[in-house]
């Protein structure tokens, strides 16, 4: 049972075998601080994303935009017109604190060295580098990918403050769109093949309107190139912007479930009356409960983008149409099967099953599974929609 997709390992035996003694003792507390904690096991794997550039370059307000937060929220890092971080800074995700956002010195002055800076800001700490540039890229942006790519580290060029260019141009009668940031894409690339870099790959973004642009592509390559178990970490903690990345998120949550129902699975052979339903309850509550996060549909998230958007909290909840949204609760949580005598009747077969040596525990095993995959999967369907729904409706605009 502690072998899953990917190698990676989410339910030990051991862990297994403690949460069962704790239920068989009816040891509530235990056995739900328990299972809360295996579930929560690949949340705590790290992910530590450095962002870099020259000073003005907007790196700090890319921090805070890929943490869903505005320069001015609490727990934003420092944002001005001049160089604001003197030393490496970390910014934890609000909601996930295992994802460390850090901010680097600038680069750029006249005597910059890449390995020295590299050694300073002590590199073998991150999983990828983000280099920024607002205007050029030059020389010290190149020396920099050089050391990384020495070292073995992923880095990715980012062009920001696109907003700024796309409103100055919309003053020209011939303005378009694409062929604006067309231009500004191969003049990037054109100024890093000149200064030695192969094939490279610039994304365009605005830090003020991440959801537009080239954010969709930058998130979809640094999610590609991360190994499993961090891949599903970032998934989850990119903010929920674009129709794009709320459809991904869905993915990664949805492959998640069966490591959910292994654990419903194990803990259903035990052969104690209304154990599998208390134990089912709790894993089911700490899923939605992530899913609800993940999707940015709590309360302060709802907040958040109120303020951006300029609608009411009562707009947005007024377009979600699960009755998850009204709360997480026992009631609810059964409502998703429908019937909630036929989950009760199916945790009574579960039961009798497991008194039944060998073939009893697997199908009490099986049914376990079966019960909980459904659960998770109409869950995530019904809330998944929601964020979509809440999401096309923040960008909905009066007339």
């Amino acid at each position: 049972m502690d072998s899953l997709d990917d190698g990676f390992c989410i339910i030990g035996q051991d862990e297994l075998e403690e949460i069962k003694e704790a239920l068989s003792t009816q040891d509530m507390t235990t056995a739900v601080s328990k299972i809360k904690d295996v579930l929560e096991q690949q949340d705590r794997v790290e992910l530590n994303i450095a962002v870099t550039g020259e000073s003005g370059s907007g790196k700090s307000t890319f921090v805070n935009a890929f943490r869903g937060l505005g320069d001015e929220d609490e727990g934003s890092a420092k944002t001005g017109p001049v160089e604001t971080t003197m030393k490496q800074e970390v910014y934890h995700h609000p909601k996930y604190d295992n994802v460390k956002v850090w901010d680097l010195p600038g680069i750029g002055t006249p005597n910059f060295k890449a390995d020295e800076y590299l050694k300073e800001v002590q590199f073998e700490r991150y999983d990828f580098f983000i280099i920024i540039a607002s205007d050029r890229f030059r020389e010290c942006h190149t020396k920099l990918a050089t050391e990384i790519m020495k070292m073995g580290k992923k880095f990715y060029f980012v062009r920001s403050k696109i907003d700024s260019n796309i409103d100055a141009e919309k003053r020209k009668k011939s303005f378009d769109q694409g062929k604006t940031l067309n231009t500004i894409r191969e003049d990037c690339i054109k100024e890093l093949t000149k200064i030695g870099i192969e094939n490279p790959v610039v994304f365009l973004i605005s830090c003020f309107e991440l959801g537009k642009y080239d954010f969709n592509l930058l998130e979809e390559m640094m999610e590609k190139e991360l190994p499993q178990h961090k891949r599903h970490v970032l998934m989850l903690a990119i903010p929920n912007i674009t129709l794009e990345i709320n459809e991904r998120k869905k993915k990664a949550l949805e492959e998640n479930i069966p490591r959910v129902a292994l654990l419903s699975a194990g803990l259903a052979t035990i052969p104690l009356p209304g154990l599998s339903v208390f134990a089912d309850l709790a894993i089911v509550n700490n899923e939605v409960q992530r899913y609800y996060s993940a999707f940015g549909l709590d309360d302060p998230s709802l907040q958040m983008l109120c303020e951006r958007s300029g609608k009411t909290i009562e707009e947005l909840k007024n377009v979600m149409k699960s009755p998850l949204h009204l709360g997480i609760n026992p009631t609810t949580i059964i409502s998703l099967l429908g019937a909630a005598s036929l989950y009760v009747s199916e945790n009574a077969v579960e039961y009798v099953c497991s008194l039944v040596p060998i073939l009893g525990t697997v199908v009490a095993g099986g049914m376990s599974y079966l019960t909980i995959s459904k659960m998770l999967k109409k869950a995530l369907d019904e809330l998944a929609e929601d964020a979509k729904n809440v999401l096309m409706a923040s960008l909905e605009t009066e007339v």
